[in-house]
């Protein structure tokens, strides 16, 4: 019978190591057994276990040196070798001790916002990513796996915000988590069980819509301000859409042709075609004057803003509601505070007093009719909705013609 020749083992000394270090030159020495000492031109000395597997030549980087002696990865080695009789691959071993290593928060917020933020709106990531700052500033360096419900509830108390935004920021807290949750990277979400309403209170009443009154229309439609936030305000009050919806309005959505503004499907609401009183169309064919060159009704007045989008950007969120507020305390007219959603709900309230059926005014406002009947009913009543908003328009210019006679 035939002997297998003994692998000879234990043939490097610290004292190679350490000369080969300071000559600096690039070396694979092998201690035996598949243990290998290796230094690259950049000097970085490492231990590599080099083996077979399944009929394959593989290797697994063990450590580096100094920080893991010869004696340490002499010790490794042995343990995984006996590992492979064991049927064990030690690559495999590592790959899941990588997949499975603890990641900082810093780590969890990045991957979260590659693979869920990147999939929400826009307003979504924007209201989210101001949180997720705020996140990785008071807990980045964090290990995942160490944030415990103490520190969840500390990262609320220590933003001063009102309730809205810390509520986004418990939504932004409970999302990443969750995300880790789903990659075993943590046992149980630490968001678990915590009641923001013990950390902050309960959410403060909501403020209640307007109807403006027919006097208090005459003003708005009469407004002293500048012509192109005078003619949006209008065409809030007489369509009675989202503010966000006239604000990012492109012009190759606005058929003055055919009386016809389509609204593409949003978070907020379904795709809708608005019919447009003649008056309407006016003011929307100066609006898109106004606009130039750009591809909004309404672009951005503020050319960092501008910039900040290529060069082309819709008007800012809060422009609106920033001319409605200085209109009120520089000229104090005869009307109560409103926000630009008062309009729409001063619409509402109006087609109701017209006569307008409930159903035709819910559609108006491309709202779902509720239960079976906005499951089954898939009529967009836009004829109706024609005369009705038709009806609202020649009310408004009459509003505005009585205060001018």
């Amino acid at each position: 019978m035939r002997r297998m020749a003994k692998v000879q083992t234990n043939l490097l000394t610290d004292i190679h190591i350490r000369k080969w270090i300071r000559a600096g030159e690039p070396v694979s020495k092998s201690d035996g057994g598949g243990l290998t000492f290796t230094l690259s031109a950049a000097g970085a000395a490492v231990w590599v276990l080099r083996f077979r597997h399944g009929g394959r030549r593989q290797e697994v980087t063990l450590g580096r040196y100094p920080d893991l002696s010869l004696a340490a990865a002499r010790l490794m080695a042995a343990k995984k070798r006996l590992a492979l009789v064991e049927g064990v691959n030690p690559a495999d071993e590592v790959r899941k001790a990588k997949a499975h290593r603890d990641w900082t928060v810093r780590e969890l917020i990045s991957d979260y916002r590659k693979l869920v933020l990147s999939t929400l709106s826009a307003s979504t990531q924007c209201s989210y990513g101001r949180n997720l700052k705020r996140i990785e500033n008071g807990m980045g360096a964090m290990s995942v796996q160490s944030v415990g419900p103490a520190d969840i509830v500390a990262q609320i108390e220590r933003v001063k915000a009102g309730w809205v935004e810390l509520f986004t920021l418990w939504c932004a807290l409970r999302g990443i988590f969750k995300h880790a949750a789903g990659k075993k990277l943590i046992v149980a979400n630490p968001c678990a069980g915590i009641q923001l309403e013990a950390i902050i209170g309960k959410r403060p009443e909501k403020r209640k819509r307007l109807m403006l009154t027919d006097q208090e229309l005459a003003l708005v439609m009469n407004a002293e301000m500048k012509l192109a936030n005078l003619l949006a305000i209008r065409i809030l009050l007489a369509t009675g859409v989202r503010i966000s919806e006239l604000n990012n309005a492109l012009r190759s959505d606005v058929h003055l042709d055919e009386g016809r503004w389509h609204i593409p499907k949003s978070k907020t609401g379904a795709a809708i075609d608005i019919p447009l009183a003649p008056k309407v169309a006016e003011w929307f064919e100066v609006l898109m004057d106004f606009a130039g060159n750009s591809a909004y009704v309404i672009p951005a007045r503020s050319r960092a803003r501008a910039a900040c989008f290529g060069g082309d950007a819709p008007l800012s969120k809060d422009a609106l509601r920033e001319a409605i507020d200085y209109w009120i305390d520089q000229y104090k007219p005869d009307v109560r505070r409103f926000t630009p959603h008062d309009l729409r709900s001063t619409m509402k309230s109006h087609l109701r007093k017209l006569g307008v059926p409930r159903d035709i005014s819910e559609m108006c406002l491309n709202h779902k009719l509720p239960g079976v009947e906005g499951v089954y009913d898939q009529h967009s009543y836009y004829e109706e909705r024609r005369l009705a908003l038709k009806t609202w328009a020649d009310c408004l210019v009459l509003r505005k013609e009585s205060l001018l006679n």
